[in-house]
């Protein structure tokens, strides 16, 4: 009999790392979404640089995490020296797994190999500096942005994270009572807020903003490309979210797990309609870019609680998302915030709604814990990332010369064209 019990939980040991990697797998593949959605809403002339960027930040991201980041966020060890994988697991181990499953009831053990807790990890990691890398684009350096990125992945983003996903005291100070299931605002509020920081010292784009108040619209250059990177975004949130269970095994968990893939979607859908409608209503026509970020922006919404709503408020946390999402990205225009594929707004604005939004499902979460969390979160990693920004602003500067912006960062950066043959627009 304690054989077949050993043969069943190590069964869903094994079911759980395999799920948590399929679901890491998922969340990686939302750096090709980034930069596919970055690469279509960016001008010719900055395609390489903007691509060049996203692929270089998930290795740095992946990197640093490996080295440092885990280790503070969940001390996990230097290069992961204290992470037990499942090669590790001696009888002894087996053993101790099987008691912790019977204390807690069958079906409810959430034991998985620890090196696929860290790939699950490292992937959102990257994904809050893919944040970053659309508000800055067209006019910073390419070696500054990854010089931040070394930081922000390494330390910035693991310091919060360890206080709110680890339950770690705030400095040792206070500790939160902060409700997040997968990050609307540990991860894209933590990105956006790093962006802000960023782009408030570099600056908008040569010619974004008239001396009469008026805004000058840079379309991007291949929607197409945006709409694809939007699609597989929106297939990787099922591994943001679903993965975020954080296991598989058991009835219970698996109802719940079907009901994060549904409401993702539900408000990914909601968000969308919700933007289109209201673009139409203000622009008069059916904006593309602002259907878009309503998707992504539904996406964000729901991110921070997508496991306790019905179908129903699932589409409506999403449809205010959409809204939200245009109201802001025409209101930082208007502020002179020149963010190029809207990531502040998406982000951070509708990352804020997600975490209030929580109080509509979770009778455990309260208004002053989500707002603590929201605060602590938010002033940490802005006012990090403003010193860290403003420090490589004077040692190495990170804005490239307006002659450079004007001929694009392709060719002074990467040196290098993503459509040659054609003559790019100025």
């Amino acid at each position: 009999m304690e054989s077949n019990l050993n043969y069943i939980f190590e069964l869903q040991y094994a079911l759980d790392t395999f799920y948590f990697l399929i679901c890491g797998a998922l969340v990686m593949w939302m750096a090709a979404g980034f930069s596919m959605l970055e690469a279509g809403l960016v001008r010719a002339k900055n395609t390489t640089e903007i691509l060049t960027k996203n692929v270089s930040l998930f290795a740095v991201a992946c990197t640093m995490y490996l080295i440092v980041g885990y280790d503070i966020m969940y001390d996990g060890g230097l290069f992961l020296s204290g992470v037990t994988t499942v090669a590790q697991m001696d009888d002894a181990a087996i053993a101790g797994v099987l008691a912790a499953s019977n204390e807690a009831g069958f079906g409810e053990m959430g034991e998985y190999a620890g090196a696929s807790d860290f790939f699950f990890q490292v992937v959102f990691v990257a994904t809050a500096m893919s944040i970053v890398s659309g508000a800055v684009a067209e006019r910073m350096k390419l070696w500054a942005f990854l010089a931040f990125a070394v930081v922000m992945c390494g330390f910035i983003y693991p310091m919060q994270g360890s206080w709110t996903w680890n339950g770690d005291a705030v400095f040792g100070i206070y500790e939160l009572s902060y409700s997040d299931y997968a990050g609307s605002g540990i991860v894209h509020m933590a990105g956006a807020a790093a962006a802000l920081a960023g782009v408030l010292l570099l600056g908008p784009r040569k010619g974004k903003y008239g001396s009469k108040g008026q805004i000058n619209a840079f379309p991007g250059a291949n929607l197409p490309l945006a709409t694809l990177g939007t699609f597989i975004l929106w297939m990787g949130w099922f591994g943001f979210n679903g993965g975020s269970t954080l296991k598989l095994g058991g009835i219970g968990v698996a109802n719940e797990v079907a009901n994060v893939f549904l409401n993702t979607n539900a408000a990914a859908a909601g968000g969308l309609i919700g933007a289109l409608i209201l673009a139409r209503i203000m622009f008069g026509k059916a904006d593309l870019t602002m259907a878009l970020n309503g998707a992504l922006a539904g996406l964000v919404a729901i991110t921070a609680e997508p496991a306790d709503p019905s179908p129903l408020l699932a589409t409506i946390i999403g449809a205010i998302g959409g809204i939200v999402v245009v109201f802001s990205i025409v209101t930082l225009d208007k502020m002179r915030i020149d963010d190029p594929v809207g990531a502040i707004s998406v982000h951070g604005v509708v990352g804020i709604w997600g975490i209030f939004a929580v109080l509509l499902s979770d009778a455990d979460a309260t208004f002053m814990g989500q707002l603590v969390g929201l605060l602590t979160i938010f002033v940490w990693v802005f006012g990090t990332s403003l010193i860290v920004w403003g420090i490589l602003k004077a040692v190495m500067g990170i804005r490239v010369t307006e002659e450079e912006e004007y001929e694009g960062v392709d060719l002074s950066e990467c040196g290098m064209e993503a459509y040659p043959e054609f003559v790019s627009s100025k």
